[in-house]
């Protein structure tokens, strides 16, 4: 029974766990099955939402209009006011059909940008995943999934925004587009629309720009990769300004084609090792219909890199910076006899900016353009080495900005070296010694421009220039000097300047504000100002940049009763110019680069072609500082001022202090300098000087007149200033003393007392400064006459009167004079070393003039004593003030 029990109750559990086991399991089946419908619910809402999104946005896309395709739409370009300028259009191009497209072209253009081509109906759900994970990894934008299809379609009808609501419409009619077309046609869309820089479309016409073939049958495999790979970015893979990166961009292709099997390997590798410039025929100028062209080439380049479009198709409204009239007077000018000579090969450029906002005014692409269309521009192409122009942008600007260094930092011009140990001379082959930074860029001295760059170092000028838009790989010892091996731009100086006068910010120059797509879609193209420095760097710099113009090597392009910085540039060929029969000082590039509160502008002269006649002479170095004036005296109104920040503290220095001390009230005006401060490390010091004596009054005499009572004082003083005061001090017999102070050349003294004698002492003053005295004597008839001891002082009652103006008696004896009038002989303070006054009443040295110091000896003035009774002290003084 026991076991039954067991056995049964045993039964009776399992089959509860049992039950328990199954309960759970179909709960946990339950959950799943919740989860998966959730789930499945989301998906199927999510594509609904994702058709209905993709319904929304593609229910704006602009028809499917074949004339669009066949038939390009001009671009219109619109001046700074919005006034039209120009029509681009109907450009000359060769068209071509799908038969003559060769397969190794096809073949490179299908491996470079659309390798499924065949096999998608416009879009490549492949290649759109493989985008999508590169976008996901590292960035929106980082790769494309577009197709050819959809690059006709962008190309046509589209924006080049990358919004979701442009993808979708550029997927709807790129479906739409493989319905109503082949895949040839559609290829042969694309070829015929792709942009190859230089204003050249069409890949016809690329192979006869490049490559000088009007046959596409001809071209070889590198030829067709490179013209694969340019429209990727037209202008930087441009072969002709970027040999280098087009030839990357040609071997990626190659690469390309090999991975999708259109060629061997080896095939590859055989291409890669063609030169571009082998490839490449001479650059083509052609015929000109397009106004201010040298500009517009700029408006072209800006909208295709930034935007991605094309110019001469895409029916564009391009707003521009251009200053008309600017531009039309900078082309006048550059065409001009009046400032040109007739040397071969002659060539200058103008690039003109706003200072403060980087706007381009007016391009001037180079000398006689009448006949040409988009050749080469001077104004926005690497001309050459900026020479000393510089100067402020590798050297003192980023020792201000780094350093702290004033305008009155101390370097010595001196021999010197590179630290190779190859000497470095001064233009002139001399040297000046300690100079200020001041000094130093004002004339341009070579070897304090590289003791600067080596005291802030290779790294931080290059950080420096670079911020300024310079775009230096590397900077060595040489760049300090404009010996840089990357040639610069008008345009890039321009640029570099304008932020000196913006005060520290800098705004990448541009020529087009914004473009309008067909659509009414609006594009800003602007590009955001950046402070690249601090206020007191661009002030400092800018204020060093003024003494260049109004004093220095820059005076030739001064405008007088305008705010203006600049600086000039020259380059010598060095020992390349052996090559071409010249020597190492002759000068191939003259520039100069200046700027005022409104405009910048840099200025270039120099030759299209390095031959034996290629060397400005003294004459033509002046050009660009020439046309740089004339240009800024035509455009600028004189308005504004460069601000001193206050961060920058302006003071008057001793010059040839070291470290500078400021001047003190006795420094001569002659030895002050102005100079600027960065805040907080202004000099406290002050320098020590003594008071400069004035020149002593001339021409001293002194007259009685008896009818009036009056004694008459006069003297002459050619120095003699409105701040020029004169004190007569008078003295008589009795040690009474008054004095008189007058800006007249003379005095009267009245109610003088007979008999009595006065000597009359007469000062220049200037504030602090004051002369030696002029010193005569005067005897008044009549009284009791004291005794004369000896026949040699005679009677005269006017004694030393006639002779006390010159003090050149110096071994005068007239030692038994009775009047006092010891050392009238002497008047300017000279020191007397033989003098043997000795006379009798006890005021030998009063009125004396024997001290080394230049002292006549007289007692300061002081307040006068009461007459004494019986002594007739009633001297009036007239003409004067009394003391």
């Amino acid at each position: 029974m026991s076991g039954e029990y067991r056995s049964r109750v045993e039964r009776k559990q399992a089959a509860k766990q049992a039950k328990q086991k199954k309960g759970k399991k179909k709960k946990g089946v339950s959950w799943l099955r919740t989860i998966a419908i959730a789930i499945l619910l989301m998906i199927v809402i999510g594509a609904a939402s994702g058709v209905a999104a993709f319904a929304y946005f593609v229910k704006d896309a602009p028809p499917l209009d074949e004339a669009k395709i066949k038939d390009p739409l001009s671009s219109t370009i619109y001046d700074m006011d919005g006034k039209k300028v120009a029509e681009l259009g109907g450009y000359k191009r060769t068209y071509i059909s799908y038969k003559d497209v060769p397969k190794v072209l096809e073949n490179a253009v299908l491996a470079t940008e659309d390798a499924r081509f065949y096999e998608h109906h416009g879009i490549d759900i492949v290649r759109l995943a493989g985008a999508v994970i590169a976008n996901i990894q590292e960035g929106f934008g980082a790769e494309g999934g577009s197709t050819i299809t959809q690059q006709v379609v962008k190309m046509t009808f589209l924006s080049s925004k990358k919004t979701l609501e442009r993808k979708a419409q550029e997927a709807w009619l790129a479906l739409q587009l493989e319905q109503k077309y082949s895949k040839q046609e559609i290829l042969e869309m694309y070829l015929n629309k792709i942009y190859y820089s230089d204003g050249i479309y069409g890949v016809a016409r690329a192979a006869e720009y490049y490559f000088g073939k009007t046959n596409l049958k001809e071209l070889t495999l590198p030829e067709a990769a490179l013209l694969a790979g340019m429209p990727q970015s037209p202008n930087r893979y441009n072969p002709y300004d970027h040999p280098e990166a087009a030839k990357k961009r040609r071997d990626t292709v190659l690469s390309l084609m090999a991975k999708h099997g259109f060629i061997s390997q080896e095939e590859a590798e055989k291409a890669k090792q063609v030169p571009i410039k082998s490839m490449l025929t001479e650059r083509k100028k052609p015929q000109s219909s397009v106004p201010y062209d040298a500009f517009i080439d700029e408006v072209i380049k800006e909208v295709t890199d930034k935007a991605n479009v094309n110019v001469f198709e895409d029916g564009l409204k391009i707003y521009t910076t251009l200053d008309q009239e600017a531009q039309s007077y900078v082309e006048n000018l550059l065409n001009s006899d009046q400032y040109f000579t007739g040397k071969k090969d002659l060539q200058s450029a103008i690039a003109l900016i706003d200072t403060k906002t980087g706007a381009i005014r007016a391009l001037g692409g180079g000398r006689n353009r009448d006949h040409v269309e988009f050749g080469f521009n001077y104004a926005i192409q690497p001309v050459g080495q900026p020479g000393s122009a510089i100067k402020p942008i590798l050297d003192y600007g980023p020792a201000i900005e780094y350093l702290k260094w004033s305008t009155a930092h101390i370097i010595v011009d001196e021999p010197y070296t590179y630290s190779d140990g190859t000497p470095i001379r001064n233009a002139d082959r001399r040297y000046a010694g300690p100079v200020t930074m001041r000094y130093a860029l004002t004339w341009s001295r070579n070897i304090p421009a590289l003791k600067t760059f080596q005291a802030v170092g290779k790294e931080r000028a290059k950080e420096f220039a670079n911020r300024l838009g310079m775009g230096f790989n590397e900077v060595e010892e040489a760049y300090s000097i404009g010996g840089v091996k990357r040639y610069v731009s008008p345009l890039q100086m321009a640029g570099a300047y304008s932020a000196f006068g913006n005060n520290g910010v800098y705004t990448k120059p541009y020529a087009v504000t914004k473009i309008v797509f067909p659509d009414g879609t609006e594009m800003d193209l602007k590009p955001k100002p950046k402070r690249v420095m601090h206020d007191y760097t661009a002030y400092m710099i800018t204020d060093m940049l003024k003494s260049v113009v109004r004093s220095g090597t820059g005076q030739s392009a001064n405008i007088p009763g305008l705010e203006l910085a600049g600086k000039t540039g020259t380059t010598n060929y060095g020992p390349s110019g052996a090559q071409f029969g010249l020597s190492e000082g002759d000068v191939p590039d003259s520039w100069f680069v200046g700027y005022t509160p409104n405009y910048t502008a840099a200025v270039w002269t120099g030759f299209s072609k390095k031959s034996s006649t290629a060397s400005l002479d003294k004459t033509e170095q002046r050009i660009s500082r020439s046309l740089f004036r004339a240009l800024i005296s035509e455009i600028d109104d004189g308005s504004g001022e460069f601000e001193r920040p206050d961060s920058v503290v302006k003071l008057p220095i001793k010059k040839g202090t070291n470290p500078p001390k400021l001047a003190s009230k006795y420094t001569p005006a002659d030895e002050i300098t102005y100079e600027l401060f960065v805040r907080g490390t202004q000099p406290t010091e002050v320098a020590k000087d003594e008071p400069k004596e004035l020149p002593a009054v001339k021409d001293l005499t002194a007259s009685y007149d008896g009818a009036a009572n009056t004694i008459s004082v006069s003297w002459s003083y050619n120095e003699q200033t409105d701040n020029t005061i004169f004190e007569v001090r008078v003295k008589d017999d009795q040690g009474h003393t008054e004095t008189i102070t007058t800006k007249d050349v003379g005095v009267t003294i009245t109610n003088v007392t007979p008999g009595a004698s006065y000597t009359i002492a007469v000062y220049a003053k200037e504030d602090d400064r004051i002369s030696k005295p002029a010193i005569t004597s005067v005897r008044i008839p009549g009284g009791e006459q004291p005794p004369t001891p000896d026949d040699e002082s005679g009677d005269d009652d006017n004694n030393g009167a006639g002779n006390g103006n010159n003090g050149t008696n110096e071994n005068n004896n007239n030692g038994n004079n009775t009047n006092g009038n010891n050392g009238n002989n002497q008047n300017n303070g000279n020191d007397n070393e033989n003098s043997d006054d000795g006379g009798d009443d006890g005021n030998d040295g009063d009125e004396g003039t024997g001290q080394e110091n230049g002292d006549d000896g007289t007692t300061p003035p002081t307040t006068p004593t009461n007459p004494q009774s019986g002594n007739g002290y009633n001297a009036g003084m007239k003409n004067g003030n009394r003391q």
